[in-house]
């Protein structure tokens, strides 16, 4: 059935004294929520993706791998030593790397003023 077909059957056991004024609300609530559009993970990948940043303090080069693991709670050294490994199939690590260089953002640098040094 579809969402206004529920809705009709609903409203006529309503009319005809099927279900109170309480049960036809809890009724319609449900039928209501179950149209609702599902929640997409995408979204939040989406999300993280963008809270991606290359790290200031945890860097070698360029702060990918640091960045990747904030992101990801996976240790820094580890994702060094993928990039290595995928640098030594066919160069592919160095291309990943070098364009997540360029195109993810460095992480804003956090100044402090001296009220919030307790000065």
């Amino acid at each position: 059935m579809s969402l206004a077909e529920d809705l009709a059957c609903l409203d006529e056991l309503h009319r005809q004294g099927g279900l109170s004024d309480e049960e036809f609300a809890q009724a319609k609530a449900k039928v209501l929520s179950r149209g609702e559009a599902p929640v997409r993970h995408d979204a939040t990948i989406v999300h993280a993706l963008n809270g991606l940043r290359r790290s200031r303090s945890d860097r070698w080069l360029g702060g990918v791998c640091g960045g990747v693991a904030q992101m990801t709670g996976v240790a820094a050294w580890i994702w060094r030593v993928s990039f290595a490994l995928l640098t030594l199939c066919a160069g592919s690590g160095l291309l990943v790397y070098l364009l997540l260089w360029i195109f993810v953002p460095e992480e804003p640098v956090v100044t402090m003023t001296p009220r919030q040094l307790g000065s």
